[in-house]
């Protein structure tokens, strides 16, 4: 069985690097972008099974970034996992127009965030 193949952008390294050990002593293949632009070509070249994004980076925003990955027919379904801050929201109805899987405040831990990201691939497979 190959292994699971994670996506995660964030401009925030100390988040990139802790998010980046749980999930590779978890069995998934890490992939890691520190902004948007950068993560819509690996998600394009590299396919990954979900892809977990900071909502405030620099340059192009995430929410950009999904949209992006939305049009793309190579990445239109792969599942996205949205990290907030507190103190910043997406409407209800990005998150369905964008289909974000789950948007996940700040702070969070890496065992909530494996756990998230593992249901959101189970729902995935029986869907």
């Amino acid at each position: 069985m190959t292994a699971r193949k994670i996506l995660v952008a964030d401009n925030e390294i100390h988040i990139v690097q802790v998010v980046a050990i749980k999930f590779r002593n978890n069995g998934f293949e890490v992939i890691t972008s520190d902004n948007a632009r950068e993560a819509f070509e690996l998600a394009c070249r590299q396919k990954p099974d979900v892809i977990v994004t900071d909502l405030q980076m620099p340059g192009t925003s995430s929410l950009e970034l999904i949209e992006n990955l939305r049009k793309h027919p190579a990445t239109a379904d792969i599942p996205v996992v949205l990290l907030t801050a507190r103190d910043f929201t997406v409407e209800d109805q990005q998150i369905c127009d964008l289909k974000i899987s789950v948007c996940l405040p700040k702070p969070f831990s890496p065992r909530e965030l494996l756990q998230t990201v593992n249901e959101v691939l189970k729902q995935r497979a029986t869907a």
